[in-house]
């Protein structure tokens, strides 16, 4: 086997050897002459010969640490390549629950807007039985000839009653509808048209209403009715849906009546300023800086998932191409959020 540094039989202290085998014969021919220079040679020859053993120790030793080296390459390698998939797996994790969260989201507006929709359609229902019922009534009337101005006049009123409350009902139902037809296509939908602001504002207000009005809050709205944007009116609406659920139930406490207003504008620059506020508890100042990061909320196991105000960065500054700040006043002076984002969404963006 070949000493540790070599490599097919070479070794690297070939030449140190041939010094050695020199000086040993060096001093046999010395033998007899004389005694201090021999001493002195001797004493070169052991200095170097303790110097060869060292480097050959030192050789040894680095031998060594290059294999343990080596060994601990692999083991970091293996861990990087094992982090790098435990994190790929909770990207993909954290993935699935912002998207399940879209999804909550929309699902709550499903229940308030079909408990919304019952009442014009329970009424419509009513009024169209009503009328059928005056209807029989008084084609039983005619074919018996008994029928008189009164018994008509009476009809023709409740005819025209009913109609009135049965058109009146169902264009509040089929407002609903259409509305919130509008904002589950654009919530599910990664679609980039272009949309009236004022219109989207609408539509996801409208779809809210049922939970507005379950508390007893009331939401104003300014915008440009002409404001018309290039980009993604689902990533919009999701927005100001998470901003608005988020106001109801972080800011309000139970059987505390709101005020929660959504301003928009756009300036020289072509650029969307969106404010949304509310005057409820406010938020507290050492969570301030927190309340965008991921699974971060005050309500753990009290309905709050931390996803909120997450996917509203997310968006605003993904899709949107713009930026979110928290401004107002601290706890107890309501909440304000201000958005900027241009009024044509970059490219290559998905919502």
């Amino acid at each position: 086997m070949s000493e540790p540094g070599t490599g097919g039989g070479f070794s690297l202290f070939d030449a140190e050897e041939r010094a050695l085998a020199d000086a040993r014969h060096l001093l046999g021919r010395m033998q007899g002459g004389e005694a201090a220079s021999v001493a002195d040679v001797q004493i070169l020859a052991d200095a170097y010969s303790r110097s060869v053993r060292e480097q050959r120790r030192l050789v040894k030793v680095s031998d060594r640490l290059q294999n343990q080296m080596a060994l601990l390459n692999q083991e970091l390698e293996r861990r990087r390549a094992e982090a790098e998939e435990a994190l790929e797996r909770l990207r993909q994790a954290q993935e699935t629950l912002v998207q399940t969260e879209k999804l909550a989201s929309l699902g709550a507006l499903v229940g308030g807007v079909a408990h919304e929709i019952n009442t014009p359609v329970g009424i419509a229902l009513s009024c169209a039985s009503h009328l059928a019922d005056s209807t029989a009534s008084i084609r039983a009337l005619f074919e018996a000839d008994d029928i008189g101005v009164d018994d008509f006049q009476h009809y023709m009123d409740t005819a025209a009653d009913t109609a009135k409350l049965i058109v009146a009902n169902c264009e509040r139902a089929a407002d609903l509808i259409r509305s919130f037809k509008q904002v589950a296509v654009d919530r599910t939908s990664s679609e980039r048209r272009s949309f009236r602001l004022f219109d989207t504002i609408t539509e996801t207000v409208t779809s809210l209403k049922p939970n507005l009005r379950q508390g007893g809050h009331r939401i104003e709205m300014s915008c440009p009715a002409d404001l018309e944007l290039d980009g993604y009116p689902g990533a919009v609406s999701q927005i100001l849906t998470n901003f608005v659920m988020n106001s109801l139930t972080h800011g309000y406490d139970p059987g505390q009546h709101g005020r929660l207003s959504i301003i928009a504008q756009v300036d020289a620059g072509d650029m969307v300023r969106l404010v949304y506020a509310d005057d409820g508890k406010g938020i507290a100042e050492e969570h301030r800086t927190r309340v965008f990061d991921p699974f971060f909320t005050t309500r753990r196991g009290s309905g709050g998932s931390g996803l909120g105000l997450h996917i509203v960065f997310n968006l605003v500054t993904g899709p949107l191409g713009g930026q979110v700040q928290l401004e107002g006043a601290a706890q107890g002076g309501g909440t304000s959020f201000v958005l900027t984002f241009p009024r044509i969404a970059p490219e290559n963006q998905t919502a």
